[in-house]
């Protein structure tokens, strides 16, 4: 069951491609390309507002709308890569985000950039969907979540680094070097799928379709009980964001450079439970790693709740403390309920893919404001908490009412194989 699964003739059919270094290399990079753009450019964003002489609200719309065009891409990049490939997508995907580079680049208005960053996104945002499908064209349905958990643990480190990159490169060379990076960047993704990348989607079923795809998924209690559990989790990050930064600053007094310094331990807390995804998967059923982490979640939910109840964490200290333990669990949750949703039906692994990116990218958005709201008109971070529970329960109980119960018997063969595997990929 590890390892490469069933590809058509002129697919992937070689085990190497799944274990090598190569594959890994590229997968973080066709994943990371479009949020390390958004990143990249945000230090740069008071500059562009002075610069084109516009209020930063307007400037601000260069990542807002960043972000729809990532949801939008999630839609439409995954069908495509069901019907015509992995390869000639993201290709086609990474063309546009090099053609819209070049557009920023000689951008002479503030609505001309933001056009052009629109459709950066549109076909950056097709690696982050067709890499989610090319790992189940190549993997066992028990490995998915640790490749999952791998790419994104690799692609954390240089996303973190990529505001300091864009600071660096706007301060030494002036905004527009942003977009020369961006741009070179993106080229280089593509120009190394065009020469490594070996086509890697399943054969499909003469009568196989979009329509049919879709209503095969949303008629699996299994599909939706795992995109509920993958998008619910999702969201307790974006309402901790929306709100972390109002208790920070306006409640607790501290400054936003305090703030940025204690919101990167979540960071860090969700990188380390990636890299201990990736170490127990072998070993433990998809279904047992979600649950571990759903506990944690709900044991840090319930934890920073009683800490608001008796006022304990208007200090930083025990706020995020706290969060870590949920941050720690929600990689475990997010990385194998996605795996388990692009399993249900592995043909359709690009739809499947498109479906979940696009409710985490769009409700996302909407709960982010929602914990700013609650952040901001509050006095006590008990409205935040307690929102973070709630999603924590509702996340769980997607998993209870929805997804059927597996048993899954691990032997020792698997095992040796899985850490084979493992071991060609570290």
């Amino acid at each position: 069951m590890h390892g490469v699964m069933g590809k058509p003739p002129d697919a992937a059919t070689d085990k190497s491609v799944a274990t090598s270094k190569l594959m890994l290399l590229l997968l973080v990079a066709m994943t990371g390309v479009a949020p390390i753009s958004l990143y990249m450019l945000v230090p740069a964003l008071p500059v562009l507002a002075t610069t084109f002489g516009r209020d930063i609200s307007i400037a601000q719309m260069t990542v807002s709308l960043f972000m729809v065009g990532i949801a939008c891409s999630q839609l439409i990049m995954g069908p495509l890569s069901d019907k015509f490939g992995r390869r000639p997508v993201l290709l086609a995907g990474l063309g546009l985000m090099v053609v819209a580079g070049v557009g920023s680049i000689f951008a002479e208005t503030l609505p001309q950039l933001i056009a052009a960053r629109f459709f950066q996104a549109l076909g950056g945002a097709s690696g982050m969907v067709v890499s989610r499908a090319i790992i189940r064209d190549l993997y066992s349905r028990d490995r998915v979540g640790a490749m999952i958990s791998l790419v994104i643990a690799v692609m954390m480190i240089a996303q973190m680094l990529s505001p300091l990159t864009g600071g660096l490169l706007e301060t030494a060379f002036g905004w527009r070097a942003i977009f020369y990076a961006i741009t070179a960047g993106s080229l280089a993704v593509a120009v190394g799928i065009a020469l490594a990348l070996p086509e890697t989607r399943r054969v499909r079923s003469e009568d196989s379709n979009f329509r049919r795809d879709v209503g095969s998924l949303i008629r699996s209690r299994a599909f939706i009980g795992y995109v509920l559990c993958q998008v619910l989790a999702s969201q307790i990050i974006f309402t901790f964001a929306g709100g972390g930064p109002y208790i920070v600053v306006t409640q607790m007094g501290r400054t936003s450079a305090e703030y940025g310094a204690w919101f990167a331990t979540t960071g860090f807390a969700y990188l380390v439970g990636n890299l201990l995804c990736v170490r127990f998967a072998p070993r433990h059923s998809l279904e047992r790693l979600i649950w571990f982490g759903l506990a944690l979640q709900l044991g840090g939910s319930l934890l920073n709740l009683a800490w608001s109840i008796v006022g304990l964490n208007q200090a930083p200290l025990w706020l995020f403390g706290t969060q870590m333990i949920v941050m720690a669990g929600n990689a475990f949750v997010m990385a194998n309920s996605a795996a388990g949703a692009i399993s249900v039906r592995p043909e359709a692994a690009g739809t499947a893919s498109g479906a979940m990116g696009f409710l985490q990218q769009g409700i996302g958005s909407l709960v982010s404001q929602f914990g700013a709201y609650l952040g901001g008109h509050s006095t006590t971070t008990l409205p935040l908490t307690t929102a973070i529970l709630i999603i924590s329960i509702a996340c769980a109980s997607s998993m209870i009412f929805l997804v059927p119960r597996r048993k899954t018997v691990v032997s020792e063969e698997m095992i040796e194989e899985a850490e084979e595997d493992e071991a060609g990929v570290m």
